[in-house]
């Protein structure tokens, strides 16, 4: 074993190989077995804009995240789990396609637009504003093997004819092109979810239905996506929750740290005591407690392989500055590791050994392969062709990728510029394409990029930029062009 794959073995030990054998669908059947193997159901949580350390098994004091702690006691928690992008939609559809929003040139929010004035380079005009159906979806792929499949919650991905319905979903309860709900509390001004309560509480009414599509398909496999709205503005919890919170950030001891410092031009919260958001949290903590019962309660969860993340990094420089990502620098809309890093957790019964924790980093795409090998079908590696299954390491075992690519080529609400980045190993590179410049940091050392050593290792700096210029290629990454000077006499 070299040096790297004990590493990268070790990293993951914690995992073992024990736990991989115990579970009856993982394994293949024997002669002697009489029945074959059923299928996984899959589960997969996605809140939206939730940041690294928001929940207690990430490192939070002040929310209150018990059934998402209780989660990773039983299941593996990723420590560098990674966005394909800083903002929404682009992640989203890495997770369906198992492609790098790059490649498929979907780099923004639908249909994001935000380009300053005074910028020295010119809008992409032409970038995807729509998930193309072209594209075989995971829920395409599990639903020709059988799988019955049903989405609750954001989309975000294209308003008809482009809705989870087109894209492999036979169920689908609040899924449309909405980006944010005008309101948490009924109207939520959401086509698709039909007969509501006076005033019901939009993460509660998910929970709702992504139990009845369990309770309806109990007896045959199925892929249920639950992502939620929450905790994307509006800043929106139940009245007992917010002042719960207000009164437990009275109560918070002083320390030395402000509550907000400076990233950039934007403030960046650096505490977390926002009632409101703490609020909206827990009640994001009580659906996914409500549907690890119903499974419990079905007899299912042992059959049920969870998955849990976010679609980007926690909201800190901007619209309320509801949460802080210290120790990662900045937040949603950044290349930073607070724009990207995510809380990531697999409970996979058979597979992982409860309470274990994996450092290896993985990123959005990989769910897709991760998928089809966890229910035993074939890959599809023209498809999901950025994206690599992390099953090794679920199972204790090394686990062999190339670098991570990020490339964001639009100015975010958030304050972020057009950027990429590349991570190979501890080593990070950020480069800014308003003027060419790049940062490089080691992770391993400075998680929170605070010590650019692109001065001091040179070297390194150019050789991972070689590798993202590379890739970019490869890819046929849209760039923003430059603007051309202006000429004397004002004309260009």
């Amino acid at each position: 074993m070299t040096g790297l794959d004990r590493r990268s073995f070790l990293k993951c030990s914690a995992a073992g190989t024990l736990g991989y054998m115990a579970g009856a669908w993982a394994r293949p059947a024997t002669a002697r077995e009489e029945a074959p193997r059923k299928k996984p159901n899959f589960v997969f949580f996605l809140i939206d804009d939730m940041g690294w350390r928001d929940a207690g098994c990430f490192g939070s004091t002040f929310y209150e995240t018990p059934n998402i702690d209780r989660l990773a006691r039983e299941g593996m928690r990723f420590t560098d789990a990674y966005a394909a992008c800083p903002v929404c939609s682009p992640t989203r559809a890495s997770i369906m396609t198992g492609k790098n929003p790059a490649r498929l040139h979907l780099t923004n929010f639908l249909v994001g637009q935000r380009w300053p004035k005074d910028s020295p380079l010119v809008n992409i005009p032409d970038w995807q504003k729509f998930l193309p159906l072209e594209e075989v979806t995971i829920a395409e792929a599990l639903k020709e093997a059988g799988y019955a499949t049903g989405y609750v919650g954001k989309w975000h991905l294209g308003n008809t004819p482009y809705t989870p319905e087109a894209q492999g979903f036979d169920f689908n309860k609040g899924g449309c092109h909405m980006g944010a709900p005008k309101t948490y509390f009924d109207p939520y001004s959401i086509p698709n979810l039909p007969d509501r309560k006076k005033g019901e509480y939009l993460t509660d009414r998910l929970a709702d239905e992504a139990i009845r599509f369990i309770e309806a398909h109990r007896d045959a496999p199925f892929f249920l996506y639950f992502a939620h709205y929450a905790v994307h503005v509006p800043l929106q919890a139940k009245d007992d929750r917010t002042a719960k919170y207000a009164a437990k950030a009275g109560a918070m001891a002083a320390t030395d740290v402000p509550e907000f410092g400076q990233e950039g031009r934007n403030r960046v919260r650096q505490v977390q005591n926002h009632p409101v958001y703490a609020g909206m949290v827990e009640s994001v903590d009580d659906s996914v407690g409500r549907v690890m019962k119903k499974l419990a309660d079905l007899g299912l969860d042992d059959n049920t392989i969870i998955f849990f993340f976010s679609d980007n990094g926690g909201l800190s420089t901007a619209e309320g500055w509801p949460t802080s990502n210290l120790p990662l620098r900045a937040g949603k809309g950044w290349l930073y590791e607070g724009g990207v890093r995510e809380p990531m957790i697999v409970r996979a019964p058979g597979f992982t050994r409860p309470g274990s924790a994996c450092t290896e980093p993985v990123i959005s795409t990989d769910f897709y392969p991760t998928m089809l090998e966890l229910s035993g079908l074939p890959l599809r590696p023209t498809q999901h062709v950025d994206g690599v299954s992390f099953v090794s390491l679920l199972k204790g075992e090394k686990m062999t990728r190339g670098p991570i690519y990020w490339h964001y080529p639009h100015y975010s609400n958030q304050g972020g510029a057009p950027a990429g980045a590349i991570r190979q190993g501890d080593w990070k590179l950020v480069e800014w394409y308003e003027d060419n410049r790049v940062e490089l940091y080691n992770l391993a050392d400075d998680p929170g990029e605070r010590n650019d050593l692109a001065g001091d290792k040179p070297e390194k700096a150019k050789e991972l930029l070689g590798l993202l210029e590379d890739w970019r290629r490869s890819v046929s990454a849209q760039m923003p062009t430059r603007k051309e000077p202006t000429r004397p006499g004002g004309k260009g």
